[in-house]
């Protein structure tokens, strides 16, 4: 066999360097691959543990077959520059592949449940991605031939090719903002090619010593072999769940999958490099237990971390990526540097490292497929994440004590098994999250799948909450919050009252179609979280009217549900989203507009809501160009600080249809939610006109990396983005001809339209601090339209704040209290005061009134002693 002679220092330390930039190369490809595997999936976690196990199961593979078949090879960096080579043409040519298999899925499996269409994807994604795997997978052992009887050990190897595919982690996320997802495939394939020519160089310019003899070194145990694949199932279940746990405590955003694995590999390169030093048995005896324990503690820290995050302020996304990075590293380095130190000290009790590197690494990797699968698919879904973790404590403490002969460590099993017991469930919410959950009291659900963590939380005050991986989304019993996520069905529902089907991409709290009850429709919600719909059905059903028992609800991904479907609608909803949390902007794409279009009829109408508040200007035209690139002639409403973008397949935006039938539309307040048809077509804005020249594609992301960046840094404007809508606005007169509203309602609309405009110039002014010309406005706006209730309720928060100063006596306070219900008769906090005034002077009758008509305004509203402390404390929050 052939192989670089020992005096060759400087070759020796290159090929180092190449294995190095192999491994990140390695990773940038699974990070790529995970990246189209969580598109064609809908769901990042499923394309997370799916990637990941294949590319496990595939270098483990192929470093148990190169052990076998290539170590008597003669030129084995040949052998590994001609593997680099062609998988860098595979992932060239892989857009293609997945372009066609994506269409054969879709057509072909059309008809069957959403469990069965992750299955079929499942094995397909796991022999895409194994055969390159594997070949990847070829490398070590071909590596290892290469420097045997150097300075080099697996440690060293290890250690770099680690370390390089900690870098590899990080490097997609810089490349996809500029180049897309097929390019910075390219851009890694072309590296890797180059790396292979590397190889190829080294392999001809080395001075080779010739040995004809195959390697004949003695396998390692089977229960050696074992014990370190169940290690390596522990490790990955542990990647698997921290991703999960950290992910949604921390960043939440496209960048933390890329840190989480990036510290994860360091770590373990940290532990290969440094278990060199030491008695080797001293190592192996402190591995199992300091592994074990130290999982448990990257549980325990989860609570803490999570607190100390939401109240740690960043100056920029580099600045947060770095704190909360440190803090990540702090709680998992530990554990990732035992995982680091096993295989360097494993091998060092062989009298051929090599050979035994190339079945430890082979059988690890294996493992680690394994453990990636039973933590994605079965234990976090079953028994929680948490308890995943301290499932792979154990694992790694019971497969370490393999080679641990101070066998009074076994005293540590009781203590680790009793934290099954003590330790199962997730920190609370307001553990989690104890500033924007101050006020919850219980969490009454939690439902955790393959998808999310889903929690139904309490407040002080009766009112629910459902949290999707902790993010709120507006989905709450609150009544402000449920009369805008009854907005969302009434908008498109009064333009387009010639309706039949309407179709909702998003269940949630169900609420928002709820109200499409009040319209003689055929209602379609289609939810890929269960735990939304368990939780719609059970803990929502007062407030949206037991709509489960009431439509069609399909547990699916809305992308493939629009895909396959071979339905067509009159009116279809997208829900409100976090567009910077992990895989949402993709609802915002191109390609997800298209698939909506698809699925329209000719005089259909899509509705996307956006919340401005989570967008800065540039974000936010990126998206509106994107919409006006699907569909034409689309328009803009604005719904409290909701924007509406309403496109049609067929024709340009108007309210036509709604203006045929405004006698019978005026005269049902419940379908205009009260505020009568003139408000609504008064919040029109005006055609989409985005100067953005970029657009939002799946493969090529704009916003996903904007937004965080943007976020941190605390540049997003809403009075930037406000401006800029109220310069959008055409005139009233012109505003009328675009709605087609005739000249003798010019006046009822031009009124509301007004009003409207007067209502977003208060808010502008209340953002720059000119309260006097925002209380103009907003008193100039009720004139012109009493009936818009983001006017009245915005008057009646000034009204009731105003009664917090000194002075006032309470029956002047009564009385005022009074006449803001004359403005806002459903307004819940001048509700409460009353009832605590009532409560106060003991006036049961009085008592009993406002609580009946807090419940009419909210049915989970739940009565408790008013303070007028408490009172003060609620009225300061406006």
């Amino acid at each position: 066999m052939t192989m670089i002679r020992s005096d060759k220092t400087p070759l020796i330390f290159l090929l180092l360097i190449l294995y190095g930039i192999s491994g990140l190369v390695a990773l940038a490809y699974e990070v790529l691959w995970m990246r189209m595997l969580s598109l064609q999936f809908g769901v990042s976690n499923f394309g997370v543990v799916i990637t990941v196990s294949a590319f496990m199961f595939g270098l483990g593979l192929g470093s148990i077959l190169g052990k076998r078949y290539l170590l008597h090879l003669a030129r084995p960096l040949m052998v590994l520059a001609l593997i680099e080579i062609l998988v860098a043409l595979y992932a060239v040519g892989l857009p293609s592949i997945n372009q066609y298999w994506s269409e054969f899925l879709i057509t072909a499996t059309s008809d069957i449940q959403l469990s069965a269409w992750h299955s079929i994807e499942l094995v397909a994604a796991l022999f895409f991605m194994l055969l390159p795997a594997t070949a990847m997978g070829l490398g070590f052992p071909l590596v290892l031939a290469a420097i045997k009887d150097t300075q080099l050990t697996v440690s060293h190897l290890y250690a770099a090719n680690t370390l390089g595919a900690a870098f590899g982690a990080l490097v997609p996320v810089l490349l996809l903002p500029v180049l897309g997802w097929a390019n910075s495939l390219y851009t890694i394939a072309l590296l890797g090619a180059i790396t292979g020519l590397l190889f190829f160089l080294i392999a001809i310019k080395s001075p080779l010593k010739q040995s004809v003899s195959r390697n004949f070194s003695v396998k390692p145990a089977v229960l050696d072999l074992l014990s370190y694949a169940l290690i390596g199932a522990a490790a990955l279940m542990l990647q698997v769940a921290w991703a999960r746990l950290y992910g949604m405590a921390l960043l939440r955003t496209e960048y933390v999958l890329a840190i989480i694995i990036a510290i994860f590999l360091a770590g373990t390169a940290c532990g290969s490099v440094l278990s060199q030093w030491g008695a080797r048995r001293l190592w192996l005896n402190l591995l199992p237990v300091t592994a074990a324990l130290a999982a448990i503690i990257s549980l325990i820290s989860l609570a803490s971390v999570s607190a100390w995050a939401e109240t740690i302020e960043y100056s920029s996304l580099i600045n947060a990526l770095i704190k909360q990075g440190v803090a990540l590293a702090m709680v998992t380095v530990v554990v990732t540097f035992c995982l680091g130190a096993w295989l360097p000290l494993l091998v060092r009790g062989y009298e051929d490292p090599s050979s035994a590197g190339a079945w430890f690494y082979g059988v690890n990797a294996i493992g680690a497929g394994f453990g990636a699968l039973l933590a994605g698919f079965v234990l976090m879904p079953t028994v929680g994440t948490p308890l995943t973790i301290l499932i792979a404590a154990i694992i790694l403490f019971v497969a370490g004590m393999r080679w641990c002969k101070a066998r009074l460590f076994w005293l540590v099993s009781p203590i680790l098994a009793s934290t099954l017991f003590f330790l199962p469930d997730l920190p609370t919410v307001t553990e989690l999250l104890p500033v924007a959950h101050a006020n919850s009291q219980s969490v009454l659900s939690l439902h955790e799948d393959a998808i999310a963590t889903t929690h139904v939380v309490e407040t002080q005050r009766g009112q629910r909450l459902l949290l999707s991986d902790l993010q709120r989304m507006d989905a709450s019993t609150e009544p402000t919050a449920v009369v805008a996520q009854k907005n969302q069905a009434r908008l498109p529902l009064l333009l387009n009252p010639d309706a039949e089907k309407v179709l909702f991409l998003g269940l949630g709290t169900g609420i928002s179609a709820s109200a499409a009850l009040d319209f003689d429709v055929d209602i379609t919600a289609v939810e890929i979280s269960k735990g939304a719909i368990e939780s719609a059905d059970k803990w929502f059903a007062q407030s949206n009217r037991d709509i489960s028992n009431k439509i069609t609800i399909i547990n699916d991904d809305a992308r493939r549900y629009l895909m396959r479907s071979n339905e067509y609608y009159d009116v279809i909803v997208g829900d409100l989203f976090h567009p910077d949390l992990v895989g949402r902007s993709r609802l915002l794409s191109q390609q997800q507009f298209d698939r909506v279009k698809s699925r329209l009829n000719q005089d259909g109408l899509y509705v996307q809501w956006l919340a401005l508040n989570q967008f800065d200007l540039t974000a936010l035209q990126i998206v509106l160009n994107t919409f006006e690139h699907s569909f034409p002639g689309a328009a803009l409403f604005v719904d409290g600080f909701r924007l509406a973008m309403v496109g049609s397949p067929g024709v340009t935006v108007d309210a036509g249809r709604l203006l045929k039938n405004i006698k019978v539309l005026e005269s049902n307040a419940k379908q205009t939610g009260g505020e009568g048809v003139w408000t609504w077509l008064g919040r029109y804005i005006g055609r989409i006109k985005s100067p953005a020249k970029l657009i939002e594609d799946e493969w090529r992301p704009q916003i996903e990396y904007h937004l965080p960046r943007v976020r941190y840094a605390g540049e997003i404007n809403f009075q930037e983005v406000l401006e800029w809508l109220i310069k959008q606005r055409p005139s009233a007169e012109l505003a009328a001809q675009h709605l087609q509203v005739n000249k003798n309602e010019a006046e009822l609309f031009e009124r509301a339209y007004i009003a409207a405009d007067a209502s977003m110039r208060s808010w502008l002014a209340q953002l720059s601090g000119d309260e006097a010309r925002a209380q103009r406005f907003l008193q100039f706006a009720y004139r012109g339209n009493p009936k818009d209730q983001w006017i009245s309720g915005t008057l009646a928060d000034k009204m009731l704040a105003s009664l917090s100063r000194v002075g006032i006596t309470p029956k002047v306070k009564q009385a005022s209290l009074e006449k803001i219900l004359l403005i806002k008769p459903d307004h819940l906090l001048t509700l409460e005061a009353l009832l605590g005034i009532a409560q106060k002077n003991n006036d049961d009758e009085a008592i009993k009134k406002y609580i009946a008509k807090l419940k009419s305004v909210s049915p989970l509203y739940q009565a408790r002693p008013i303070t007028n402390l408490l009172l003060n404390e609620r009225v300061q929050q406006l």
